[in-house]
């Protein structure tokens, strides 16, 4: 077990006896990486922020549930996860189109902050045309950077389910993406 791992469990078990505060270092220890999780699924900032509101509330009132199977931060994760899906499943009954975010920081684990800003909404969009159960695995694997077996765990599937989901996602990102920045040329083409 992780050194993380360890203080999440007793954060989390200082918390079920009653201190409030051990609920609020939980929270400050995850709550970057569940929002990250978040606006990768929801794709904008407010629905991404709600959907954190609702995971930490659900975890607040379910913490008791939680069996030590595996790591704190993977029942976590799974929480964010459901959490998207119903909220997901909700928008789509009522569906609107968000305004857009233009003042987006840079992508950071881009090389070049100039292309970052100016691919970061076509990114978005494409992510967000991806079916959910495509992009999920996409956000946690590939943006999240998480290994395929917690991601596995995350969602409640087999690995394989896990591997396939994310080369489907990254095929139909990889369309939508394709002509973003012009025809690629091959050597043969001359």
């Amino acid at each position: 077990m992780t050194s993380r791992a360890a203080e999440d469990v007793a954060l989390l078990n200082r918390y079920l006896q009653g201190d409030v505060g051990a609920f609020d270092e939980l929270v400050r220890a995850h709550e970057d990486r569940v929002f990250g999780i978040c606006l990768r699924m929801m794709g904008n900032r407010d629905a991404a922020l709600d959907a954190v509101q609702e995971t930490f509330l659900t975890v607040f009132r379910k913490a008791d549930r939680y069996q030590a199977r595996a790591a704190f931060s993977t029942w976590l994760y799974r929480v964010a996860v459901n959490t998207c899906y119903d909220q997901l499943r909700k928008a789509k009954r009522r569906r609107t189109e968000p305004l857009p975010e233009t003042t987006d920081p840079a992508d950071r684990q881009s090389g070049d902050e100039f292309s970052a800003v100016e691919l970061r909404p076509e990114i978005e969009k494409a992510l967000a045309k991806v079916p959910v159960e495509f992009r999920s695995a996409v956000v946690l694997v590939d943006v999240q950077g998480l290994a395929l077996d917690q991601a596995a765990q995350i969602l409640d599937v087999p690995i394989g389910t896990v591997k396939s989901r994310v080369f489907r996602g990254r095929k139909q990102l990889a369309m939508s993406l394709g002509n973003l920045r012009g025809p690629s040329r091959h050597p043969r083409d001359e």
